[in-house]
């Protein structure tokens, strides 16, 4: 399990202990595992132990991609896949409750989020989402309203996901040593009961939008997509807030009106 990749260097995770916290999250057993960024595969050497059904590893870097097949050939339930997940087809070769985990590369772990949180299919087939971040990315994904932390990456979660547990992985699990604190989030999948957003990437788009100004009113921003009357039917929005003064809830109902448009 890789924690961070450089032009001429990895950080992997190296402590067991670690290793086994993060599988006991979930029964591995007799499920279908997709792990993101094998590294060495310390942790898919743990899986491993825990006998899943299948287990599919996506690893970017064609030495190590290449190393994990000949290290693991003679196991028939293992799949390498040598490719960047970001351009790699993942909601194809999930299987029904799937776990997906993985150490995710810091320069580019929330649009792998994104990637998954905008899965054609929902409710998805995985049911378990096991990743791991740098601390101060996994603080702003599960970010509550009004905390420092809330913006659109926690909009976007919140919508799709339920957290179930977390924990803070130190640097000094990792060889070699990076610089920052890294964090483990525990997910399952959900279906919002009271909205219904057709489109995950319609939320994407109004978050964007109404936060390209975080400091500043939502007034000129908001008449860009709504017109007064839509405004007007939405209760508790007032044109005076910030993007961060509006509650999730009211994300989600600007983007209905949005849709039906």
């Amino acid at each position: 399990m890789r924690l961070n990749k450089k032009s001429l260097g990895q950080n992997f995770l190296i402590d067991k202990n670690i290793i086994k916290k993060i599988i006991n999250l979930t029964c591995i057993k007799n499920r279908h595992i997709i792990e993101i960024g094998p590294g060495e595969g310390a942790l898919t050497n743990e899986i491993l132990k825990h006998k899943p059904k299948s287990l599919s590893i996506i690893e970017k870097d064609t030495g190590l991609a290449k190393k994990l097949e000949l290290k693991f050939y003679n196991i028939k339930i293992i799949k390498v896949y040598n490719a960047d997940i970001l351009k790699f087809n993942l909601e194809n070769i999930i299987k029904k409750n799937s776990v997906i985990m993985g150490n995710l590369p810091y320069n580019i772990s929330s649009q792998i989020l994104v990637k998954i949180l905008k899965f054609s299919k929902w409710f998805p087939n995985f049911s378990d989402l096991i990743l791991m971040f740098q601390k101060e990315l996994g603080e702003k994904v599960i970010g509550k309203y009004l905390s420092p932390n809330y913006g659109r990456l926690s909009i976007l979660s919140s919508y799709r996901l339920i957290l179930l547990k977390k924990f803070l992985v130190s640097a000094n699990c990792f060889s070699p040593k990076p610089k920052v604190t890294s964090m483990v989030l525990h997910f399952q999948p959900t279906k919002n009961k009271f909205y219904k957003i057709k489109n995950i990437s319609n939320l994407e788009k109004i978050t964007n939008i109404l936060f390209s100004n975080k400091r500043k009113m939502i007034n000129k921003n908001l008449k860009k997509i709504l017109t007064k009357n839509e405004i007007s039917k939405i209760n508790d929005l007032k044109l005076n807030y910030r993007p961060s003064e509006i509650q999730p809830n009211l994300y989600y109902k600007i983007t209905e009106f949005y849709e039906k448009k």
